[in-house]
């Protein structure tokens, strides 16, 4: 017969724990209360973002989306791009066109709509200074 001597195992049902002051102090009711309150608050938080950020593009007006663009000459681009927004509204876009540095090399104002549908599709030509190498639409507002 052996002399061991074993550590003492918990009852059943209730779960072991490490011993105490093992790892750091062991956390008291309001620790973990305050810990709760501190998860509940960020979760509350994130969702207010969440919901905000939704909100605010939900609202926009009018939504612009180039489709593409084709570069003709080192003197005109033509882009091509979607309107979205309400049927019967008219809106005031502007296109740049960009060389590869980024400068804009072109720009022009276009007026698109009123249209009977959501969506429209439009292409506009560009005249630019030097070579375009891409054409974006800067913006939409829409036209009262």
């Amino acid at each position: 017969m052996t002399n061991e001597t074993t550590a003492p195992q918990p009852a059943p049902g209730v779960p072991a724990r490490p011993p105490a002051g093992r790892y750091g102090p062991e956390p008291s009711a309001a620790r973990r209360r305050l810990t709760v309150v501190a998860i509940v608050a960020v979760a509350v938080v994130g969702l207010a973002v969440v919901a905000l950020v939704g909100l605010r593009a939900a609202s926009v007006p009018v939504r612009q989306d180039v489709v593409g663009f084709d570069i003709v000459s080192s003197e005109r681009i033509d882009v091509t791009f979607e309107v979205s927004m309400a049927p019967g509204t008219t809106a005031r876009c502007t296109v740049d066109a960009l060389a590869a540095s980024y400068a804009q090399v072109g720009t022009v104002d276009v007026t698109v709509g009123p249209v009977e549908t959501l969506e429209s599709r439009w292409t506009v030509r560009v005249a630019t200074s030097e070579l375009a190498t891409t054409g974006v639409v800067e913006s939409c507002t829409v036209v009262d």
